[in-house]
């Protein structure tokens, strides 16, 4: 009996110095212990699709460490890889990791469903190993959309038709994405991304995420009224998606306030009121409804309008306005501006600068011709009367 109990003992004492080699579970361990793991031990992946893990090996002391997996299920490969190349055991130093890759690949014709195995990491005097779990289902097909919320904007030829649309990566792959655009001639087509112009997706779209891209479409030259098309594609390697926008270019009036002869100049007299003809013309593709017409001028002038408000001028028609103006009092001969304002009730207002010369009344002229030539006469007559005695 004492012989047992002393033969027990230097078993115990044996286990104790020497370590009994036993698997050790890499989620019980800690930096005392050989451990393997990964930090997605649960992955979802498509039908057909390999899987590649980033493992990390641990281990308390210097040593060579085996890599293997266990109860891979039926048909699948699994091949750990290292440099580039495949592998079967890694070194690590003490109280430290090394990372490897492991390769799983299923078989063709898997079915979808969960699929379980272990990764194994063994060294001299212990053994580690982790369970990893795989679910196959089968692969959302890949898809781009693009839409726009307002895929129809109305506006003149004068100003940019600015668009916003959305990309929507709906496969289950991240996509790098590239911008076209197939416009009338008439129009250049810009895209934006967070203020910056591009061509392509500053980044790849996420599987299942969207991006904002801001089209702009400016025409080049003024554009009939009338309906454009600009189709947008967006293309990755394998997928595209198609947007369709429309400009609608509506009627625009152009007015411009000028005169027959187009000479924005002329005479007006000193003490009195002087006619000046003015033309409101209409160069635009749609009527200019309710325009008025107001006048600023030197400080104690008079200038009156006739009429002072058009009720419509015809798209590529005209009105005559008349200018009545009457310089201030103690104003002298020389040049002075008026501007003259015009602002349709739908529209912007728009200034034009007509220059006036200022000149002394003909009136006067004549009365001083009146006055020699009595003086003349006077004279003439004294000396024919006086001139006989």
């Amino acid at each position: 009996m004492r012989f047992f109990r002393i033969l027990l003992l230097a078993v115990l004492l044996s286990g104790w110095m020497f370590g009994w080699v036993s698997p050790v579970h890499a989620q019980e361990g800690g930096s005392s212990v050989l451990s393997i793991s990964t930090a997605y031990p649960s992955m979802v992946i498509g039908v057909g699709e390999t899987v590649t893990l980033r493992m990390t090996v641990r281990s308390p002391v210097a040593q060579i460490v085996a890599l293997d997996v266990a109860d891979l299920p039926k048909g699948w490969s699994a091949e750990y890889r290292g440099g580039g190349r495949v592998i079967r055991s890694t070194f690590v130093q003490a109280d430290s990791t090394a990372d490897v890759e492991l390769r799983v690949t299923p078989p063709e014709g898997v079915t979808p469903g969960v699929y379980q195995f272990k990764a194994l990491a063994t060294a001299s005097a212990a053994k580690a190993e982790f369970p990893i779990e795989l679910i196959v289902k089968d692969k959302a097909p890949a898809r781009l959309t693009f839409e726009s919320e307002f895929p129809t904007l109305r506006g003149s030829s004068e100003s940019p038709f600015n668009f916003s649309a959305t990309l929507k990566n709906e496969g289950e792959d991240d996509v790098t994405v590239t911008l076209s655009a197939d416009a009338p001639r008439e129009f250049a087509v810009t895209f934006k991304s967070s203020g910056k112009d591009i061509t392509n997706l500053p980044t790849d779209i996420k599987a299942g995420s969207s991006q904002r891209v801001d089209i702009s479409v400016t025409p080049l030259t003024s554009l009939p009224v009338g309906t454009y098309p600009i189709n947008v594609m967006a293309q990755s390697s394998d997928l595209n998606a198609l947007l369709t926008l429309t400009a609608e270019v509506v009627g625009q009036p152009q007015l411009n306030l000028t005169t027959p002869d187009g000479r924005l100049s002329g005479d007006v007299y000193l003490g009195r009121s002087t006619s000046i003809k003015l033309t409101l013309r209409n160069s635009g593709n749609s009527p200019a409804k309710g325009v008025k017409i107001n006048v600023s001028s030197p400080a104690g002038w008079k200038v009156t309008l006739d009429p002072e408000q058009v009720v419509e001028v015809p798209a590529n028609g005209e009105v005559d306005i008349t200018a009545s103006v009457e310089p201030a009092e103690k104003a002298i001969a020389g040049d002075y501006m008026l501007t003259f304002r015009i602002q349709p009730s739908d529209g912007v207002s728009k200034s034009t600068d007509f220059r006036v010369t200022a000149r002394a009344s003909t009136l006067w002229g004549v009365v001083g011709v009146v006055l020699i030539a009595v003086a003349l006469g006077i004279v003439a007559l004294a000396v024919v009367r006086f001139g006989r005695r």
